[in-house]
């Protein structure tokens, strides 16, 4: 596995291979998961070069003291993928990527103004610059994305239309613990107490989808299940809204047959999770 930290480095060595071999980008932040290596295994299949990157991108946290205790383990991430079958690793300093403080505003209109996007301000401006970044310094026919950002899924694809990057995108099922818990590197700063009642989470969405599809109103079904989980007394609901699958429009009625996305976000302590489902309304 070839790791690189500078983009002359990692251009240097595509260049050799781009013209014989298809290249898959993983683009991660690290503190790596089973559900990164799901991704970097997809890509696999489809692909002959596999180059996964490990940034953690300042300029999509809008909480600074978040982007203090995102967890780092590159040494960690690097076993994980060469286990994995990674092929290459691009691992740029901050200092690589953004040499000038970025001056340029992406907007991804009505989709960043609800959801992720009223939340967290300016996240899916960076989310777009990093990634923008990436598919010009890698150049890969295909990337991957996991559905447990179904969001920042949607806005890369707006991304990639607009801006006619020549790839194809893959989004890739969220991968979870066995209790349901949707994994993601921000779970490892859960307490014990906290990581035992994280569950909840993946069981409000199952419940909103229960009663949607037993013909209970969308915000019957979404009041029942925000009081259960907030019964607990350990989260903090943001959000939880049902929406369609295009723009995360909320919805207020279902259509039989039609797909829908189910999505909420909650603190848990000092964490921040999000979760969603998709589901398809019954007759």
């Amino acid at each position: 596995m070839q790791v690189f930290d500078t983009v002359t480095g990692l251009q240097t060595y595509l260049a050799l291979h781009r013209a014989s071999q298809t290249i898959g980008l993983v683009p991660t932040m690290g503190a790596l998961h089973a559900g990164h290596l799901a991704l970097v295994a997809q890509a696999r299949t489809e692909c002959s070069l596999v180059v996964a990157s490990i940034f953690v991108n300042p300029t999509q946290f809008n909480n600074p003291d978040d982007l203090k205790h995102y967890p780092r383990t590159l040494e960690a991430d690097l076993a994980l993928l060469e286990a994995a079958g990674c092929h290459v690793v691009f691992a740029p300093t901050e200092a690589e990527m953004y040499a000038c403080p970025p001056v340029l505003r992406l907007s991804f209109g009505e989709l960043e103004q609800r959801l992720e996007g009223a939340h967290r301000p300016g996240h899916f401006n960076g989310v777009g610059l990093v990634v923008s970044k990436l598919f010009h310094q890698v150049q890969p026919q295909v990337a991957y994305f996991g559905q447990k950002d179904l969001q920042q899924c949607l806005v890369v694809q707006q991304l990639v239309q607009d801006l006619a990057f020549p790839l194809q995108l893959r989004r890739c099922p969220t991968v979870r613990e066995a209790d349901g818990l949707a994994m993601s590197s921000r779970n490892r700063r859960l307490g014990e107490a906290e990581r035992q009642v994280a569950p909840r989470l993946h069981q409000s969405l199952q419940r909103v989808v229960q009663s949607a599809q037993q013909g209970a109103p969308v915000a019957q079904a979404l009041a029942q299940a925000r009081a259960w989980l907030e019964q607990s007394g350990a989260f903090s609901v943001e959000y939880l809204e049902v929406a369609d699958t295009e723009q995360l429009r909320p919805v207020t009625q279902l259509t039989a047959g039609q797909t829908y996305a189910v999505l909420v976000a909650a603190q848990l302590g000092p964490v921040r999770l999000i979760d969603n489902l998709l589901f398809q309304a019954g007759a």
